[in-house]
């Protein structure tokens, strides 16, 4: 598997640049000492895979860490976008030979910031990659790139920023495999559950009452969402009437982009986890488009927020999973993302799962 992967990389990768580094001689050591553990007898539950790592993340980190110690192989640093003066939402992969590249479409952008993540797993050269999800970094990438990501739930692993919002999760091409990624992830602390036995009674909501999102996005999921999940023995859909409060203002306080009151960040917080809290009274999931409109180009996003669906769940804390969910008449890609209660991520792996089915 990693002389497979490196050969992939090695003739694919300048047509995407998802990788800013690639780490030939210990990857191949690294493959050395893994079948030498099998071999002493080591269970490994991901021996020998091929891994992407997010440039900024590290094998050092407690995410790159866990899937080293299930088996997983590093073969490279995948890309993140930089700062940059000339954007303040740059949601593309930086590299020096240009940015990463939709290997759906180049004249697309990835997303971001797992950009390179998404797109090494979507081109093939990986199975595995590591992410992290600050308002759905791990998300977004993997709708426009037509991956499986998971942001698990808030302390799954310790938060990538002092506010609490940024978490690790992995990007993986297959719903089995983000499963053993989550796995791997999550420890043996915490483990992957039982998913839900019954029909999971799930909420959609094209725009949680704030987003404006476009129809032929919104049409599109739902249409799959009935399509892949029609079967009443796995998804009851019901469409109430949701409204929850604006995130962006208390998400932007919490992360020091703008100042606020601590008093007014923590009114909407609680107001947040209120109306959160009221709909899982209520129902298993939350189905939405993952974003409210198709990837852009690498220019950026303009006046639209590619988050606006996504981060209100990383202050919530609530694990969410992104799914592909086919394509516009127009051509464009688009996801659909469940967002079950705290914990739950076994039934956001099933549901992951019964989609693949119908790719």
């Amino acid at each position: 598997m990693t002389e497979a992967a490196l050969h992939a990389i090695a003739e694919r990768d300048a047509g995407v640049r998802a990788f800013t580094e690639v780490w030939a001689d210990t990857t191949r050591a690294h493959a050395a000492e893994v079948q030498a553990r099998v071999e002493a007898g080591e269970r490994l539950p991901l021996a020998g895979v091929p891994i992407g790592i997010k440039a900024g993340e590290g094998t050092g980190s407690v995410q790159s860490q866990r899937m080293i110690e299930a088996g997983c192989v590093p073969v490279g640093a995948t890309s993140v976008p930089v700062v940059s003066n000339a954007a303040d939402w740059q949601t593309w992969g930086h590299t020096d030979r240009g940015p990463t590249l939709n290997p759906l479409n180049p004249a697309w952008s990835p997303g971001g910031s797992s950009a390179g993540s998404a797109a090494a797993v979507a081109s093939g050269m990986v199975p595995l990659a590591t992410g992290s999800d600050g308002a759905g970094s791990v998300r977004i990438p993997a709708a426009w790139c037509a991956v499986y990501g998971l942001k698990p739930t808030n302390g799954t692993v310790p938060a990538r920023d002092a506010a609490g919002l940024n978490i690790a999760g992995p990007l993986a091409r297959d719903a089995q495999d983000l499963r053993a990624a989550f796995k791997a992830l999550a420890g043996a602390d915490a483990g992957t559950g039982t998913p839900v036995r019954r029909p999971l009674r799930a909420a959609w909501s094209a725009t949680l009452g704030i987003v404006d999102t476009d129809p032929e996005v919104a049409a599109r999921v739902r249409s799959f969402v009935g399509t892949a999940f029609g079967d009443a023995d796995r998804l009851l859909v019901d469409e109430p009437d949701i409204r929850l409060p604006d995130p962006a203002p208390c998400w932007m306080a919490l992360r020091g982009h703008r100042a606020a009151p601590a008093e007014q960040v923590e009114a909407v917080r609680r107001e947040l986890h209120t109306a959160v809290d009221a709909l899982f009274g209520a129902y298993d999931v939350l189905a939405t488009p993952t974003t409210p409109h198709p990837p852009h180009g690498h220019s950026g996003p303009g006046n639209r927020m590619n988050v606006a669906l996504t981060w209100a769940f990383n202050i919530t804390g609530h694990p969410a999973v992104s799914l592909p969910a086919g394509r516009t008449p127009a051509g464009d890609v688009v996801g659909l993302q469940f967002i079950a209660r705290h914990g739950r991520e076994a039934d956001l792996l099933a549901l992951a799962e019964t989609s693949s089915r119908c790719r």
